[in-house]
């Protein structure tokens, strides 16, 4: 398990409950965005346009697992979490479960995640639960990274060419349908705002969405229309395309579940 990160003043704090439920939900749901998105991206190494795609795209991944190992292991026991559970048990969002697609669409896909994710980890640097606010510190300048790379490759790609433009404009009309869940706040997740522990998406989706808006006009691309939204992730409900993730991410540790590295 990675060494827990402790930020200035941090033994001051009062200790969490080591099952608090709340607490463990909500680091659940920012653990599982980044390691399914992280696998999503690694499905790419050695099949990117070229070497230096591979690598950002690789940077990108190891960021993301690295992320849900700390936050992970903030709930219990990273490995476990990671490797033994079943997709109905995972709150990551429907967004970042996602087939890769073509270019287009992982770029696409990693701009809507990655504004939101820092937009949200600005925010979780001020969280309550001390362990949160550190992590949240140290991944806030690893996203913002995410978030230009991605924002430069859908400008470049939707004022490139005709056939690029239309790729980008199809990866849009795909992912649109997810971004409201980002900003859905559920049971769960009214708790923990509360607490203090989460920070409310609800105060930053206006900023969110003229940030976007102002990327596709840079690209020169039509925002989609709002279409019905795709919910539950963050309860387990999951599209097919996570189990058969999981069936190859989950793979070695469930067939020789006593090995050792």
């Amino acid at each position: 398990m990675a060494e827990k990160i402790r930020p200035h003043g941090a033994f001051d704090a009062p200790a969490e409950a080591p099952h608090d439920p709340v607490r463990v939900d909500y680091l659940l749901r920012l653990g599982d965005d980044s390691l399914i998105l992280g696998q999503r991206l690694s499905e790419w190494c050695g099949h990117a346009p070229s070497v230096e795609v591979d690598l950002s795209l690789a940077n990108l991944a190891l960021d993301l697992v690295g992320q849900a190992t700390l936050l992970l292991g903030e709930a219990g026991d990273a490995d476990t979490l990671a490797f033994k559970r079943d997709v109905l048990d995972f709150r990551n969002c429907w967004l970042v479960e996602q087939p890769n697609g073509d270019f287009a669409r992982t770029m696409v896909r990693q701009l809507l995640f990655s504004t939101y994710q820092h937009l949200l980890y600005l925010r979780l640097e001020r969280s309550a639960d001390p362990q949160i606010a550190a992590i949240a510190a140290k991944a806030v300048k690893e996203v913002a990274y995410h978030r230009e790379l991605a924002a430069e490759w859908v400008v470049r790609l939707g004022d490139g060419t005709e056939e690029s433009a239309r790729r980008t404009a199809d990866a849009l009309a795909w992912c649109w349908r997810f971004v409201p869940e980002l900003f859905e706040v559920d049971e769960q997740l009214a708790m923990a705002i509360e607490r203090g522990i989460a920070a409310d998406p609800r105060g930053f989706e206006e900023e969110y969405r003229a940030a976007i808006a102002g990327v596709l006009a840079d690209a020169r691309l039509d925002q989609p229309a709002d279409q019905r939204p795709i919910l539950g992730g963050r309860r387990g409900h999951h599209s097919e395309h996570l189990g058969h993730l999981l069936a190859i991410m989950q793979y070695l540790p469930r067939t020789y579940p006593d090995a050792t590295w």
